[in-house]
């Protein structure tokens, strides 16, 4: 794959202006003017294979074309730096031009190669530590985390689950934070608390899927109860959108309630982490009465119940492996995550979109991702065309290949339309194949009857995990018909089990 290109070109600029600065000054003869000429119509040249590329049949045939011009571009660039009178700065404003022309082909679209920054980014040169405690190797805001928690026996365990069972959904967790990373780390930082705890806090609550929910009630990226979030800006945002879904919003209602609560327990990270998950008076009245001792005390941990006890180490422990990643062998998968505004140009839903984009640079394909940029949104919910969805570069670059119109469209709208009952035959009643008088049919028999189609039901009780939509095409009824006689308010049609729902609009 091509390598990055704004940071090339300007490890080129700098080395090759160097070598420019040696040379001598002379005046350039026709031969150097000559060669100066045919290497910026090489130049030009490769400009317009990478701009071609574009328009090649799908991402793979593009990714090809882009990655030889570049390689082109690079090759002219230090024949450049090698010819008396070529302008190697001109040549670099080649990479500006089209890197403002086609903004969606950056530098994280086509690299699939190196490290992840977060990986390798502060620590690369670096030895691997013999202790856990690699502070020295850590930025800031990773020193400050380590300083503020426990080492111990139980984050030592909670990190070999991590690392063992629990890998996938760490993993998992990782890739999922970092298309919200943008969205949800300014507020930690701007509260002062470390990102490893986010992350931490996070990876134990939903493994980053923003539309999780738990059987108490708490919902969203960082599960918050709807008492706890009305108290810090959650809820209905007036459209009938549960911002507790929102990964911008829930993380700034985190970073207020860890804050809060540090500010009364000691800026005890431990302490806090017990009251976001058992109970915020339970863990205030605890420190009260123990006069202010650590988490870890064994007469403040036995008041805590098992849940509690559980979700502090893996807490910290996640949050550690978020710090530390070369140490325990962790290489997080590679993430393409430049931000990009994504416009239907026809109807479609975001499970539609994830069929058509295929998985081109990712190994779990898209839907993840467009769900947690995107939470206002059911997945099943057919969205107008001109709607205007969050996305990354790599795909928003994939939905113009793929999902804009032709055959790959069309069988992504085919494939979330089609339903089991579909292809159910109803011919009549069954025969026992052993019954000798239903061998043959005779010529006197009389013709089976015709089914009779049952009735439309005029109501619906509404069962777990059933949306409006999928209740919709189960009746045949028109969305916004049945959401207008229900009251419910787009685009969120928030139903619950056991509602009973009247089915208007729907077909004979």
């Amino acid at each position: 794959m091509p390598p990055r290109l704004l940071p090339l070109a300007a490890a080129l600029l700098l080395s090759f202006l160097a070598v420019l600065s040696s040379l001598p000054a002379q005046a350039q003869s026709k031969r150097d003017t000559a060669a100066s000429a045919a290497l910026q119509q090489r130049m030009d040249a490769a400009e317009k294979h990478y701009r071609d590329a574009m328009l090649a049949e799908d991402e793979e045939a593009a990714a090809r074309a882009s990655s030889a011009a570049l390689s082109e571009m690079k090759a002219v660039i230090e024949a450049c730096s090698k010819q008396r009178g070529c302008s190697v700065p001109t040549m670099l404003a080649t990479y500006e031009r089209l890197l403002k022309a086609t903004p969606q082909l950056g530098e994280e679209v086509f690299d699939d190669e190196g490290e992840d920054p977060i990986d390798e980014g502060d620590f690369a040169s670096a030895d691997v530590p013999e202790s856990a405690n690699a502070a020295s190797l850590l930025s800031e805001d990773g020193q400050r985390f380590v300083r503020m928690v426990q080492f111990n026996p139980a984050v030592q365990a909670g990190i070999r689950r991590w690392l063992t069972d629990m890998r996938p959904s760490l993993m998992d967790s990782y890739e999922n934070y970092r298309y919200m990373q943008h969205l949800m780390s300014p507020s930690f930082k701007r509260s002062g608390l470390p990102e490893a705890l986010l992350f931490g806090i996070m990876a134990k609550e939903s493994n980053g899927k923003v539309h999780v929910g738990s059987r108490a009630g708490a919902v969203g990226p960082l599960q918050f109860m709807p008492a706890t979030g009305r108290r810090f800006g959650l809820g209905n945002d007036g459209t009938g959108f549960d911002t507790r879904y929102d990964p911008r919003a829930s993380a700034d209602a985190a970073a207020a309630f860890l804050n809060e609560r540090m500010a009364g327990l000691g800026n005890s990270i431990e302490l806090s982490l017990a009251g976001y998950n058992g109970g915020e008076g339970r863990a205030a009245r605890v420190y009260r009465e123990s006069g202010g001792r650590s988490f870890w005390d064994a007469d403040v941990y036995n008041q805590f119940p098992a849940e509690t006890k559980d979700y502090v180490p893996m807490v910290i422990a996640a949050a550690w492996l978020f710090l530390h990643p070369k140490e325990y062998g962790i290489r997080w998968p590679r993430v393409s995550t430049r931000q990009a505004t994504l416009q239907l140009a026809q109807p479609a839903s975001i499970y539609e979109l994830t069929i058509c984009l295929g998985n081109y640079g990712s190994r779990d394909g898209y839907m993840r991702a467009l769900r947690n940029l995107n939470p206002r949104w059911e997945a099943d919910t057919t969205l107008p065309a001109g709607t205007s969805l969050n996305a990354t570069a790599r795909i928003a670059w994939l939905y113009r290949f793929n999902c804009r119109g032709g055959k790959r469209a069309e069988l992504a709208k085919q494939l979330v339309a089609s339903n089991v009952q579909s292809a159910l035959v109803r011919v009549g009643p069954m025969t026992n194949p052993g019954d000798a008088t239903a061998s043959a049919p005779t010529q006197d028999a009389a013709p089976p009857p015709r089914p009779v189609k049952p009735a439309k039901p005029k109501t619906h009780k509404v069962q777990r995990g059933e949306t409006l939509s999928s209740i919709a095409r189960k009746f045949d009824c028109d969305l916004a018909g049945i959401a207008k006689a229900n009251k419910l308010k787009a685009p969120k049609y928030a139903i619950r089990p056991g509602q009973r729902l009247t089915l208007a609009g729907c077909g004979g």
